[in-house]
């Protein structure tokens, strides 16, 4: 059997490189032929587990065709978010736990995709279905994908699957759930360094709603005003972003992590739909959103639905 490639989605968070890793340890396990690889750096949080629990960078690349003729994708399934020459490999397998959108395949493949709150608990699931032990930095590495996902077990987005998975996953790894993961997130959550264009595409993601391009990055701190106060910067790079892609409107989630809220920084031609979904209006580019701490859950869903109405 062929070598495959198993990646995650651009501008890799946790989960997407830490279920690429343990995917790729699981297929080998059951005599497949696989490397873990991503389509980014990792970003500082993700940087933090991996150092912790000693286990190497996956290599960076850019396009998959002219090494493999088939891949496998975790947390994620929309082509816009994945290699950029994913129409020239076959999708052999997905696991993912987010909606199923504008994806098709020419020939069957494997499919598991859950509604859980993050791909890593669907990952502990097929070690043991396979009945293959999870070694303990393998744990770890998936331990840290269901913090980063869930914050920390608090976004609507966890799932009592998840709060089982984690637990079990921070026994095998030896460490303190709680306080590990906090470290973690706070080890992701300094931004002082970042230029804005950093602060906007660690962490995010294109969609397609209806007719038009959404963009929504989330950038997560201690503090939100480390951001607020370079609004106008952050600003001035979405507007140069939304000019070249041509995106319907582009949003920023500035989620405090010890507070379970966040911040929504705003521009682009949808505008109007964003006060429309969320029933509030912006105030100079900006709105509140407290309890909001979820993309996947609480923002894309109410944007879909208007955007997909005009």
């Amino acid at each position: 059997m062929s070598k495959v490639l198993v990646f995650g989605h651009q501008n890799p968070d946790t989960d997407t490189i830490g279920s690429a890793i343990a995917l790729d340890y699981l297929l080998n396990e059951l005599s497949h032929e696989s490397e873990a690889v991503a389509l980014g750096k990792p970003n500082d949080e993700t940087a933090y587990a991996l150092d912790y629990f000693r286990l190497d960078v996956p290599r960076v690349i850019e396009t998959a065709a002219d090494e493999v003729s088939e891949v496998v994708l975790v947390d994620h399934n929309e082509a816009q978010q994945s290699v950029s020459d994913i129409e020239e490999v076959k999708v052999k397998a997905v696991v993912d736990h987010h909606r199923i959108a504008n994806f098709k395949t020419s020939d069957p493949l494997y499919y598991r995709a859950e509604p859980l709150g993050c791909t890593a608990t669907i990952l502990l699931k097929l070690f043991k279905e396979h009945e293959v032990t999870v070694p303990s930095d393998i744990a770890g590495i998936l331990l840290s994908a269901i913090v980063s996902d869930t914050l920390l077990l608090k976004s609507p987005t966890c799932t009592p699957e998840d709060v089982r998975a984690a637990e079990e996953l921070a026994e095998i790894a030896g460490v303190s759930l709680d306080e590990y993961g906090l470290n973690m997130l706070k080890a992701g959550a300094d931004i002082s360094e970042k230029t804005a264009k950093e602060i906007l595409n660690d962490d995010a993601k294109t969609f397609d709603m209806g007719s038009e391009t959404v963009r929504i990055g989330q950038v997560n701190v201690v503090d939100t005003s480390d951001v607020m106060l370079r609004k106008e910067d952050i600003l001035e790079e979405m507007r140069e972003e939304t000019r070249e892609h041509d995106y319907g409107l582009y949003v920023l989630l500035v989620t405090d992590i010890l507070e379970s809220n966040s911040v929504a920084i705003v521009d682009g031609p949808g505008y109007r739909q964003f006060e429309i979904a969320f029933s509030k209006p912006l105030q100079l580019n900006t709105v509140d959103l407290e309890g909001v701490v979820s993309r996947k859950k609480q923002v894309v869903p109410p944007l879909n639905d208007v955007f997909s109405k005009r």
